[in-house]
Parts: C-alpha cells; sequence; structure tokens
C-alpha cells in the first residue's frame, strides 16, 4: 500500500479513495476543493489497491492514522465482508462505498450511494415520483444493489432488473426477497421499457473503453427518466438518445458529487455544500480527459 502525502495525516485529517484501478477517479478532486473551500487541513489520497491486497490496505488506516476512506470498483462488496460493523443500509444493500474509522479503532461500513443516487434524481427530475414508480435497472452490482434499495425505500411499485449474466440478477432479487424486485432477461430489457417510467443503466456499458449499450428507447412513455450512473463521458449515447426523445436524462456525476457529501462530513467533521462550482470544477475535469 503505497501512500504520499503523509505528512497530511500531521497537518490535519486523511482520507482517501480505495479501487483498482483508481486513475479514473474524480473523488481526490472533489475532496480537495471541499477541504480548500471549508479551510480544512487535511488530503484526500488516492489509493490504488488490488484486490488481493484490500483486507491489508483496510487494516493500515488505523496505524497509518486515516479518518477513513470511500471505496470504489471492484471492492464495494468485498468491504462490506471485511469491515468490523455495518449500518443498516450496507447490510441491506451488501456494499460500502464509505469506510469510517471509530474512536476505537474499529472499521465502520456505510453506504451512502443509495442516498446520492435518489437525491440526484429528485434534483434533476423533481416531477418524477419514485413512489409507485416502475423501474427497469440495468446491472445487478453494487452500484445496482443501491439503486434498487433507495427506489424499494422511496416507494416503488415494480423494478425490473436486467443483468448480462442472469444469475447475477437472480441472485440480487433472491437477496433482497421483496416481491416488488424480478429478474428479468438481458434480452428483454428493450420490451420491458414500454412499461416503465425509469431506466437505470448501472453497467459499465457505455463508458469509455466499453461496448455501448444497446437498447431502444422508442417504447417508453413520454416523461419518462433515463439515468445514466456512467459519467465517462458525462454524455453518453443513451443520454443522446433520451434527448432525442425528450425523455429527461440524467447523467452520473451529481450521484458522485451527493454521495460524496455524508463520507467528507464523517472524515472531515463539515458538511459541505453542492453549489455551481463544484460541477463545473469535475465538468472541467472531465472535459480534459
Amino acid at each position: 500500500m503505497s501512500i504520499g502525502s503523509q505528512n497530511a495525516a500531521a497537518a490535519g485529517k486523511l482520507a482517501g479513495v480505495m479501487g483498482w484501478p483508481i486513475g479514473h477517479s474524480l473523488s481526490p478532486l472533489l475532496h480537495r476543493y471541499w477541504l480548500s473551500q471549508l479551510n480544512i487541513k487535511g488530503d484526500y489520497i488516492p489509493l490504488m489497491i488490488r484486490p488481493q491486497n484490500l483486507e491489508a490496505a483496510l487494516r493500515s488506516l488505523v496505524p497509518m492514522g486515516f479518518s477513513g476512506v470511500n471505496i470504489t470498483v471492484p471492492h464495494k462488496e468485498m468491504t462490506a465482508k471485511l469491515v468490523d460493523r455495518l449500518d443498516p443500509l450496507a447490510r441491506r444493500i451488501g456494499a460500502v462505498n464509505t469506510v469510517i474509522v471509530d474512536h476505537n479503532g474499529r472499521l465502520f461500513g456505510r453506504n451512502t450511494d443509495a442516498g446520492g443516487f435518489l437525491a440526484h434524481l429528485q434534483q434533476s427530475a423533481p416531477q418524477w415520483r419514485a413512489k409507485n414508480a416502475h423501474s427497469l435497472v440495468l446491472g445487478a452490482g453494487g452500484a445496482a444493489k443501491a439503486v434498487v434499495v433507495a427506489l424499494l425505500d422511496a416507494g416503488a411499485a415494480q423494478i425490473y432488473i436486467a443483468n448480462r449474466t442472469q444469475e447475477r440478477a437472480q441472485s440480487l432479487v433472491a437477496a433482497l426477497d421483496d416481491k416488488r424486485v424480478v429478474a428479468a432477461g438481458w434480452q428483454d430489457r428493450t420490451a420491458l421499457l414500454k412499461d416503465v417510467d425509469l431506466l437505470v443503466n448501472s453497467t459499465s456499458l457505455g463508458m469509455v473503453g466499453q461496448a455501448p449499450l444497446d437498447i431502444s428507447l422508442s417504447l417508453m412513455p413520454s416523461g419518462s427518466v433515463v439515468y445514466d450512473l456512467v459519467y465517462r463521458p458525462l454524455q453518453t449515447e443513451l443520454l443522446k438518445k433520451a434527448k432525442a426523445r425528450d425523455l429527461i436524462a440524467v447523467d452520473g456525476l451529481g450521484m458522485l458529487i451527493h454521495q460524496a457529501v455524508p463520507a467528507f462530513d464523517a472524515f472531515f467533521g463539515q458538511k459541505p455544500s453542492v453549489d455551481a462550482q463544484v460541477q463545473d470544477l469535475l465538468l472541467k475535469a472531465l472535459d480534459g480527459d
């Protein structure tokens, strides 16, 4: 576990983000902006951790003086099994995106993805209502779990889960044990759109370097929402299709920002604001890719 900025621990609080790879993460830029804005001493650093080294890396947080870390792909589900305790939401989702070192040196796992997803959805599509909604979620990983739990808790009527590997979708449905959640065949993803008012892509399809998401939106009812968790590129082909049909298109950048707010508060003791400057900062970083 190679860590720079070790002097930051002496000067103030230290946090970071663990992933493999990690170079794509915007979290250091975001958290460092808030540290500067709030005049807090400390640092937030990227930590490139191989899956086989995850447990050792997590256990190194205490002796190295970290107040906590965020967790990104591919470590969210494994981290849930490695921390000392979980909050109820993280336990339900089975995935952790925030690890906090408590005053006893124990690792506390939280999931702020669910809240971040819903906060950005409500901000971007205020006229859309989660209560009694019908949704299709593509993907069955940690992000998909967070999305589905958020929608269930908000009162969704029906959620279809379609994944390229059918068994993973079925496993997620079984784990959630809620009759409102149904596994669907990947081949049925386009046909299902006539019955939903929210489509969420939680897969990597459409991301830079990945294959595009093959789906037609022609059957989606007008006024429906298309939410792509991918933010590289910010305007994916899926969102372009949604705009072409005058559907409500929601990109993945806002979820990144909103999920970071409670994490920053836990790490550094102050709640940051989500303002236009934050979004502009990250947009410029994406434009520079």
